[in-house]
């Protein structure tokens, strides 16, 4: 009887509480904007931003070429729309030959959120072999000699590592238990132990690039390519340091990456407080950047459910739903049948250069959808 009437105490106090974000409002939005998306896009081309009352497209080579076709996955597993899910397999059809246009860390981004999402979703074993083969060519851009994964072929550069290698090991870490190569995960570890000792600063916030010498594996320079300036914090690029050690510590279990990524919570607290949608970097004077909000969002909620700190955790749950209510509002949501099917207004991409500032961004609207989900299995 005691344990009924528990139960019934907390299911009306579930009943009568109330989200802060409507997750089915959001997500009925999302799945109509998907849609009229496609209707802009021809079987080569990719939503990369809108400018000028005009969409602007890629080819599958760029980077963000994965995250519509992500977008699309996670408008459907929470809407539950057949003609969403139809949208999304043609999406993720466009990209099942994109591994032989590989030519950076980026393979990452463009495979686990198109095939990654899709096997993850179906269980077709169609999307197996684009999986495995990007985790195999991911792989092989390792140097046990830096114990890095090197990020671009550049001539500016000598062996030049960012930031934002730390989300595409993940591509690494799944592919090795599913495909029995326990050598993919040793380099995602090996990546991720070196980038924690090499890009970060002492109070949490870290570098944007560091370039090795493939000689010997000492540092040439800690630097920025982004961001404001080389000891600035770039808003961006601390979201994927907080989302991929987050995500490091749920894929090995490794208490020093948990303990990073609170490291790095930490840090992000107290500046997001009192503008839960940062500027595109926290040390200049700049437009919001709401792809920085949205991967942030995504990584508290991650993080909120692997800590042991209670109090952490309900910070870290309270952040993401302050950013996600940000981010839904009518300040950011672009309205239904605006932005060419884009959902978030305000990111900023490269401010320095002029490149996408104040505009609907793809990998926003991606880590949106993500971080709607999280929240709403949680």
């Amino acid at each position: 009887m005691k344990k009924g009437f528990l139960y019934l105490v907390l299911f009306v106090l579930a009943a009568c509480s109330r989200p802060a974000v409507d997750v089915q409002i959001v997500s009925e939005v999302a799945s109509r904007q998907c849609l009229l998306m496609e209707e802009y896009l021809t079987e080569e081309t990719f939503p990369k931003t809108f400018e000028g009352d005009s969409l602007v497209t890629s080819k599958a080579s760029w980077w963000c070429s994965g995250f519509y076709a992500g977008t699309c996955w996670y408008s459907y597993l929470l809407g539950k729309d057949a003609a969403v899910r139809a949208l999304a397999v043609r999406q993720t059809a466009k990209l099942m030959d994109v591994n032989r246009l590989c030519r950076d860390h980026d393979i990452g981004f463009q495979v686990m959120c198109s095939s990654g999402l899709a096997w993850k979703t179906t269980g077709d074993s169609l999307y197996l072999e684009v999986i495995r083969d990007a985790a195999g060519k991911l792989a092989g851009r390792f140097s046990p000699v830096t114990g890095t994964i090197k990020s671009w072929n550049s001539k500016r550069f000598v062996y030049p590592v960012i930031i934002d290698n730390m989300m595409n090991l993940e591509l690494l870490t799944y592919a090795a238990g599913l495909f029995d190569v326990p050598q993919w995960r040793d380099i995602a570890i090996a990546h991720a132990r070196t980038t924690l000792v090499n890009h970060f600063r002492e109070d949490g916030s870290c570098y944007h690039l560091v370039d090795y010498n493939p000689e010997d594996g000492s540092v040439f320079k800690k630097q920025t390519w982004q961001g404001l300036s080389d000891e600035s914090s770039w808003s961006r690029g601390q979201g994927w340091a907080l989302y991929g050690y987050s995500m490091m510590y749920r894929e090995t279990g490794l208490t020093e990456f948990l303990e990073h990524a609170e490291k790095v919570a930490a840090y992000l607290l107290p500046l997001l407080a009192d503008r839960p949608v940062p500027a595109w970097d926290f040390d200049a004077d700049a437009p919001d950047d709401a792809s920085a909000a949205a991967v942030m969002a995504s990584g508290f909620l991650e993080l909120g459910t692997l800590t042991t700190d209670a109090a952490r955790g309900k910070a870290y749950f309270n952040m993401a739903e302050k950013i996600l209510k940000a981010l839904s509002s009518p300040e950011y949501l672009c309205r239904e049948g605006e932005c060419a099917g884009f959902l978030l207004k305000h990111s900023t991409g490269f401010f320095l250069l002029g490149s996408e500032v104040d505009v609907p961004l793809s990998y926003a609207d991606y880590y949106f959808m993500e971080a709607l989900y999280r929240y709403h299995h949680l």
